[in-house]
């Protein structure tokens, strides 16, 4: 599932494309949703929080958004559509179609589609915990969030959407594995390394939204530490990566880590 970095990533492009414009086109082919029209508006802005799009209207409209595990916005020229040279906006995969004269923007596979009043934003991302990425991020108040979680793994509390949101298995696999810290370790016994958890899982997806292609070490010959690695050597001491699990039925998901650098207790 794409997390904060990546839409950091989305939200820039489509802001470079939309924002300020006017749609020329604006269709949600999503339930009841199917029947509204948001040619017309103007586009404000792409605001992301954690791994959910904003993408907000003049007319105090948002359309919210989610990728889920599957989704992807993918520009393409309005010109090609118009020429026939391409007919991406007739795939069944498309949930949003959004466009100016000059281009044009599919929403593919998306998992959640919401139009709702951007005063009333809190209606799809009010369950969710404080965002990594927001400029106004309080870092103690996530930090103490986690604590709270008591005996809760960390690897699981911090994939937590409720706790804090933005991060998904590459980058919690990718902040503990930078502390050294065993994935399973339970939050309460964090301590000051709380902190600092959120302080890292937030430089490493800035950076990786800045780079020019995503990245999480910062490196592009080597875009993760840990993360999709078993059985190759940790880059820091040589021991073969392991695999373990976060989480239990729904929610499980495979957690990548170094048995020596990461040690228990």
């Amino acid at each position: 599932m794409p997390e904060g970095d990546i839409l950091l990533r989305v939200a820039r492009r489509l802001d470079a494309a939309f924002a300020g414009r006017r749609l020329t086109r604006g269709e949600l082919r999503w339930g009841d949703l199917g029947g509204v029209d948001l040619a017309g508006c103007l586009v404000t802005e792409n605001a992301t929080y954690g791994k959910h799009l904003l993408t907000r209207l003049e007319d105090g409209r948002t359309m919210h958004t989610h990728l889920r595990m599957e989704g992807t916005w993918r520009l393409v020229r309005t010109a090609e559509l118009r020429a026939g040279r391409t007919r991406a906006d007739r795939a069944p995969q498309v949930r949003v179609v959004l466009a100016t004269p000059s281009w044009t923007a599919l929403g593919r596979d998306l998992g959640m589609v919401d139009l709702v009043a951007t005063a009333e934003e809190h209606r799809v991302i009010g369950h969710l915990g404080p965002d990594v990425l927001a400029e106004d991020l309080d870092v103690a108040d996530a930090a103490a969030r986690i604590l709270a979680q008591r005996d809760r793994p960390v690897a699981e509390v911090l994939l937590d959407q409720t706790v804090v949101a933005g991060l998904g298995t590459i980058y919690t696999a990718e902040t503990l594995w930078a502390h050294r810290t065993w994935p399973w370790t339970p939050a309460s016994a964090l301590g000051g390394l709380a902190p600092e958890l959120v302080r890292t899982a937030r430089h490493l997806m800035l950076r990786s939204a800045r780079a020019r292609t995503p990245t999480a070490t910062g490196d592009l010959r080597r875009t993760s530490n840990v993360h999709g690695r078993e059985h190759r050597p940790c880059p820091r001491c040589g021991t073969p990566v392991e695999r373990g699990t976060a989480a239990s039925g729904t929610r499980e998901r495979q957690m990548f880590f170094c048995p020596a650098c990461q040690p228990p207790g």
